[in-house]
């Protein structure tokens, strides 16, 4: 498994940390700050999830027209993953 720490912008929450697992499955997912039971929610929602889906369902996701959320923030995440080879999926 590899860990990822991800610095979102723009929302409340000021970290959101993640496992991937060889199949790129969520693991561990937790966030410091934002709504905390909202967002354990979405940990324990997304726990062993295929990271790719969760990021095309919680993409674009807004808070308080804020025109992001810590849920897109995720995405956003995942997306930097994907995008910067860090993981072929």
């Amino acid at each position: 498994m590899t860990n990822y720490n991800y610095k979102p912008s723009g929302v409340c929450s000021v970290n959101i940390n993640f496992d991937l697992d060889s199949e790129h499955r969520i693991h561990n997912l937790s966030f410091t700050g934002g709504c905390d039971g909202n967002l354990k929610a979405i940990g324990r929602l997304l726990e062993g999830q295929d990271a790719r889906h969760a990021a095309d369902v919680l993409r674009g996701n807004d808070c308080k027209g804020r025109g992001t959320s810590c849920a897109d923030q995720l995405a956003k995440a995942i997306d930097d993953i994907i995008n910067e080879g860090q993981n072929t999926f």
